[in-house]
């Protein structure tokens, strides 16, 4: 090599490290300013936060997040920011004022969808404080109790606007004794089909609203089945449908007695009410490990592949003639839900149309200590 070109060479080399050091010594000053906008003590107390916390820089950057804000998606550790907080940051400063919005984001790899609500407070001009706090499960909340509103608005509706046209009917017909006993037979039909939503309406939204605080007795599971059927026998006598009891096994569980026994009762007027006359209901008590399995089977219409997985949704009724010709207000498997995860257990269906149904209602076995 000439020593022309280990001139080059040289100043070449040592212009990279003058390069190098400038750029660490760049680096080095913006950590000390950052750690300057964020002092050790403060991150400390940002990072025992509960709600996700982030300062936010003036140049659209976190200069400290907490692991909730990371978690949430809202900021990571080296320092990038939603779109959406810094945009929000941005206003808060032009404003001066605190800040307060619901922002949607993504996370995961199914990209799914939380609202998170961030309030964020000028604290001059260079930080902003954001507080963040994931609301997904209140919106959520908040929609299903105006659908629950809606939809016994338009329950009540039904048997309500029956009744009204029955008693006009009747006293048009007043001078027809024979009219006015059979549109009384219908008016004492709508009068107990309103009788019977408005008290399921009653019990489903003390079983959500966590109301009905549970007495956590020892249970007889047998003694649930038979008070169940007890309290169907009328009607499936009507239907001169068989109730059959299996109950070669009788452990205990804990919890409610009253609620169990009204779980049970659905699913046996649900079996009996859309069953064929002269069918059977059977209720099975089996055991498994730690599992008390209460399975009540009918041989009636069954439910289509497409509506199994609704049939637990309060008002859903998979076949909703058939459901006004029985009565039914399309809140009792609400129920049955609702009971089964009040005490820590599941409702599961299998059914095929034409055959019947089984309604399985799993609760944990309660064994006393020796």
């Amino acid at each position: 090599m000439t020593p022309l070109a280990w001139l080059v060479a040289s100043l070449a080399f040592g212009l990279g490290v003058i390069v190098g050091a400038l750029a660490l010594r760049r680096r080095a000053k913006k950590e000390v300013v950052a750690r300057m906008l964020v002092p050790h003590r403060t991150r400390q107390i940002v990072a025992a936060l509960q709600s996700g916390a982030i300062v936010v820089r003036r140049d659209r950057r976190a200069g400290y997040s907490n692991h909730t804000a990371a978690a949430l998606g809202l900021a990571r550790p080296d320092g990038a920011l939603h779109e959406a907080v810094a945009d929000l940051a941005e206003k808060a400063w032009a404003t001066g004022e605190v800040v307060e919005e619901d922002v949607e984001v993504r996370r995961g790899v199914l990209g799914s969808v939380s609202i998170v609500h961030v309030r964020l407070t000028p604290i001059d001009d260079e930080l902003v404080f954001a507080v963040a706090n994931d609301n997904t499960e209140q919106r959520a909340a908040e929609a299903t109790r105006r659908e629950f509103a809606v939809n016994v608005s338009h329950e009540l509706k039904t048997p309500i606007g029956a009744l009204s046209l029955l008693a006009e009917t009747i006293e048009s017909a007043s001078d027809d004794p024979v009219m006015v006993r059979e549109f009384a037979v219908k008016m004492r039909r709508e009068a107990r089909r309103l009788t019977k939503l408005i008290q399921e309406i009653i019990q489903i939204s003390r079983l959500q609203g966590g109301e009905s605080v549970l007495d956590h007795d020892q249970v007889d599971v047998a003694g649930v089945v038979h008070e169940a059927f007890e309290g169907a026998a009328l009607a499936a006598e009507a239907k001169r449908i068989s109730l059959v009891a299996d109950l070669r096994e009788r452990p205990h569980v804990l919890g409610d007695r009253d609620l169990l026994v009204m779980a049970v009762r659905n699913l046996v007027d649900n079996a009996v009410s859309y069953s064929d006359p002269g069918a059977r209901v059977t209720a099975s008590v089996t055991c498994k490990d730690d599992i008390v399995s209460i399975a009540v089977l009918d041989q009636g219409i069954g439910i289509d592949a497409q509506d199994q997985e609704r049939i637990f949704e309060r008002f859903y009724r998979a076949d909703p003639a058939r459901a006004r010709d029985t009565g039914g207000t399309g809140l009792g498997l609400s129920i049955v839900k609702h009971v089964a995860l009040q005490h820590g257990g599941a409702v599961t269906v299998w059914s095929q149309p034409s055959v019947g149904s089984t309604f399985t209602l799993s609760l944990q076995r309660f064994e006393e200590s020796e």
